[in-house]
């Protein structure tokens, strides 16, 4: 287990508004068909607020 840190500045022609429901509310259902690599995010504990632990599930 471990700790991952990136961080990406860009510019952008979608709304803010747009972008942060994709990025941040939608994540769970956007990552698993733009990452590849990554089959499935489903949340084991928390309700998707501070202190939400997520589990990624990468294709084998």
């Amino acid at each position: 287990m471990g700790v991952f840190n990136f961080e990406d500045e860009t510019t952008s022609n979608v709304a803010p508004a747009t972008l942060y429901k994709a990025l941040v509310t939608d994540s769970d259902n956007l990552i698993p068909k733009v990452i590849d690599v990554i089959k499935s995010v489903e949340i084991v504990e928390g309700n998707g607020g501070a202190g939400t632990i997520k589990k990624l599930t990468f294709v084998e």
